[in-house]
């Protein structure tokens, strides 16, 4: 870390220095995390903050845009290549704003839009009452199955029933793969817009590990961190046809000028995940999630659908006798952190759920692979019996500490 800033600011100094030694001695299973390269930080860094930026290449609304035009125009031109993409608008804030760009594009206010319920593993933006979108629009929800599965016939029939203008795929907690196609057919049938929301998935997609639903969807939006491992931002992609509209309700639609570093930083991200070893690590993301779920299973874990196709898990702690809310407590005094997640058909309030939500893109980054997936789950079990006896806890605090050191952290590290 720059020692500048612990000369000129030193209270801000320290608390990134502490937050930089929690990273590097805990074991970070959020699965909506990960560690950017010093690459990507450093884009991030850079004197590319100091330009504003209002429109799109060649279309500014200042001058003295020529070299973050070859920044932004970079970004594109990798996100295209790396999805096959006809259209991208790399300026999104996050996925949060993208997702609403994308329905002030496709859907009038009061239009009706159909996403999963966030109580079944969708998100807030997917229409959640207490959001933008389900204020601004009608929402339809669906669900999973009791046995954690989407059932796309009864998607399908909610479709019909409801003819909604926008459809929603793509979701924050769900772990098995999403069929796009059966979505698409969906859409096309009802006459909707099919819109993918591949934020957790799109680093396993760029790799060609999950089914990519850019080449035949209208549009679909990702967020640029996650397994993509880039800079906190999002981008959109759509048909060709819809380019300008897309890009209307980004700017002046949504937002103002573009932050100009961490589209930079987008760039090199996407020249990251354009490299060979990127698929390689994230085969691997998919390995480590998959002997995780069975390890705790084998320790008398309920996890949600029984597995996992991707990077993250879904575990009931119902049997446990401990809530999502007490375990995310008792594992970061272990020096584990995870976040509390509602299950599907949770009895309990997302405010202190029955389950947590477990992801593998960051312990992968660090070179985590089968082998520490199973210390990993003796420790979860550990901390839970444990519960709140403190002395148990640091126990295992110290000996993950010492684990941690034989794991680089990428940015940190390196």
């Amino acid at each position: 870390m720059n020692n500048i800033l612990k000369e000129k600011d030193p209270e801000v100094y320290k608390t990134i220095f502490n937050e930089q030694k929690r990273q590097k001695e805990g074991l970070e299973l959020i699965a909506s995390e990960n560690y950017v390269s010093r690459a990507v930080l450093a884009a991030m860094g850079s004197v590319l903050t100091n330009k504003y930026s209002e429109g799109y290449p060649g279309k500014r609304y200042y001058g003295g845009n020529k070299f973050i035009d070859q920044a932004e125009n970079l970004a594109v031109k990798r996100a295209k290549k790396l999805f096959g993409a006809e259209h991208v608008n790399v300026q999104p804030y996050s996925g949060s704003p993208a997702n609403i760009e994308v329905y002030f594009a496709f859907v009038p206010f009061g239009g009706k839009i159909m996403g999963m319920s966030l109580a079944h593993g969708g998100h807030l933006t997917h229409g959640h009452k207490v959001n933008f979108s389900g204020k601004a629009y009608q929402v339809v929800s669906y669900g999973v199955e009791k046995n954690g599965h989407i059932s796309y016939a009864k998607v399908r029939a909610l479709a019909k029933a409801e003819k909604p203008n926008l459809i929603i795929s793509g979701y924050t907690a769900y772990p098995r793969k999403v069929d796009f196609k059966k979505f698409k057919e969906i859409a096309d049938e009802v006459g909707a817009i099919s819109m993918a929301d591949i934020s957790h998935i799109a680093g396993l997609i760029a790799a060609g590990l999950h089914e990519n639903p850019v080449p035949y969807f209208d549009v679909v939006t990702t967020t640029t961190h996650k397994t993509l491992r880039g800079p906190r931002g999002a981008i959109i992609m759509c048909k060709r046809k819809w380019a300008e509209i897309v890009d209307r309700a980004v700017f002046p639609g949504m937002q103002g000028g573009p932050h100009n570093h961490i589209n930079a930083a987008k760039a090199v991200a996407f020249g990251e995940a354009l490299k060979p070893e990127f698929k390689v690590y994230c085969r691997q993301i998919i390995k480590n999630a998959k002997v995780l779920a069975a390890a705790l299973m084998k320790l008398k874990f309920t996890v949600v659908s029984g597995g996992t196709d991707n990077h993250l898990m879904l575990v009931d702690l119902t049997n446990k006798k401990v809530t999502g809310k007490e375990a995310e407590h008792i594992l970061e005094e272990a020096g584990i952190t995870l976040n509390k997640n509602m299950v599907p058909y949770d009895p309990r309030s997302p405010f202190d759920p029955s389950g947590v939500r477990i992801g593998t893109p960051a312990i992968t980054s660090r070179g985590m692979r089968d082998p520490e997936m199973q210390k990993i789950a003796l420790w979860i079990d550990q901390a839970i019996r444990a519960k709140n006896r403190t002395a148990e806890l640091l126990k295992i605090k110290r000996e993950i500490k010492e684990f941690c050191q034989d794991f680089p952290v990428p940015g940190i590290d390196e």
